[in-house]
């Protein structure tokens, strides 16, 4: 998938446990480990919204573009 989330990154540069981030947020520790490890198909902009709010990030410091090769 060439949408990939650096949300652990961006937790451990604010030093924040996913518990405590889940609960800020208000959303299941289970669903906040999905978007962490990149299994998520998609993010509500809701929740991304709550994410940078609590991470004092922007959109960009969590979501990367990359590039699939064509082979």
């Amino acid at each position: 998938m060439p949408i990939i989330v650096n949300l652990d990154v961006m937790m451990a540069k604010r030093k924040i446990a996913a518990g405590d981030l889940a609960e800020r947020i208000d959303i299941t520790p289970a669903n906040l480990s999905i978007l962490k490890n990149n299994k998520a198909k998609a993010v509500r902009f809701s929740t991304l919204e709550a994410i940078c709010r609590e991470l004092d990030c922007q959109p960009g410091d969590i979501l990367e573009f990359v590039k699939e090769n064509d082979e």
